[in-house]
């Protein structure tokens, strides 16, 4: 076991993905020297050279573009986009050529390309640091969006999106980065794409993924107190979606609170709450209920606590749904 933050967890994993195969590459603005304004990347140019850790001009396009081109020619790129709200200048890259050229090319010319992004809010920053738009990617055919919500995962994920040979938008909760977990190194890991049970329940489900994930954990623990027995379930896999670990703990506890993020409107959340309402209509005993970001720019950092799923207001759709 190792004691490991989140991006830590993330660092080592680049490390074993790379001392693995030589033909994985990381590259994005100060990933090199300054190893990644998070520091994620800390330590692998030292280790690894600046031909396999590469610190590249603040262009989003660029980046993507080339990382495009390398996976054509055989290497595995893995980008970091240093905050969300900074890969809108490469979305068309994503969208037009990483996220088709596998299906294109009728699988003749595989894409493994991984682009890391830190998403999400509550660290008190300026603007276009604190997005959550991992519903506009899940939304394109060709990408694979996955969320890691502790170290355990972030040390296994990244490496099995690296050897995948599809796009992987790898969304890392960055107020999650300095929390801390043991890690077996040696443990076998579930699937990349799977949504796993965090914490077994009876009476209710709460479902999320990524940084919210824990306050789902929290409003698990508070709720003891009124007699409640939740369920919690990290979905991990935002595309393509696993939800067949939500259907079963539905069809037992008849009751179902999706929290994310990220703004409620054609959300990932409301995808998950229509599936639900399809797949379990008759055995749920109340609405599907979400908590979310509001329907609004994410707010300045002083508002920014009025404006994320809390404890407070988790636990409130928890008493909305068993008081039903």
């Amino acid at each position: 076991m190792a004691v490991l933050t989140m991006a830590k967890a993330i660092n080592d994993g680049l490390r074993a993905a790379m001392e693995r195969d030589p033909k994985v590459l990381v590259m994005g603005e100060d990933v090199g020297k300054l190893g990644g304004v998070f520091r994620v990347t800390d330590g692998l140019q030292k280790d690894f050279g600046e031909q396999r850790v590469l610190d590249t001009p603040l262009a989003e396009s660029g980046i993507i573009g080339t990382a495009v081109g390398l996976a054509i020619r055989g290497f595995r790129p893995v980008c970091e986009i240093q905050f969300d709200g900074f890969v809108f200048p490469g979305y068309d890259q994503i969208v037009s050529q990483l996220a088709k050229l596998h299906f294109r090319s009728q699988g003749r010319v595989p894409m493994p390309v991984v682009v890391r992004i830190p998403f999400g809010g509550g660290i008190g920053a300026v603007e276009h640091h604190s997005e959550s738009p991992e519903a506009l990617f899940a939304h394109v055919a060709g990408l694979k969006v996955v969320s890691c919500s502790n170290p355990v995962d972030a040390y296994w994920m990244i490496q099995q999106a690296i050897a995948s040979d599809d796009p992987v938008i790898f969304f890392e909760p960055k107020r999650r980065y300095w929390e801390k977990a043991e890690v077996d190194l040696s443990a076998t890991p579930p699937p990349l794409h799977s949504a796993q049970v965090a914490r077994p329940g009876s009476s209710l489900t709460l479902a999320g993924y990524g940084p919210v994930l824990k306050t789902c954990l929290e409003a698990a623990e508070a709720a003891v107190a009124d007699g409640h027995d939740i369920e919690v379930i990290d979905l991990r896999t935002l595309s393509p979606l696993d939800l067949d670990p939500v259907f079963s703990s539905v069809r037992r506890t008849g009751r179902l609170v999706v929290v994310a993020e990220a703004p409620s409107e054609t959300s990932v959340a409301a995808e998950v709450c229509a599936r639900v309402q399809q797949e379990c209509f008759h055995s749920l005993e109340a609405p599907v209920l979400r908590v979310t970001g509001f329907d609004t720019p994410y707010p300045p950092s002083k508002c920014e606590e009025d404006y994320l799923p809390d404890l407070d207001r988790v636990l409130d759709a928890v008493d909305r749904s068993m008081g039903w």
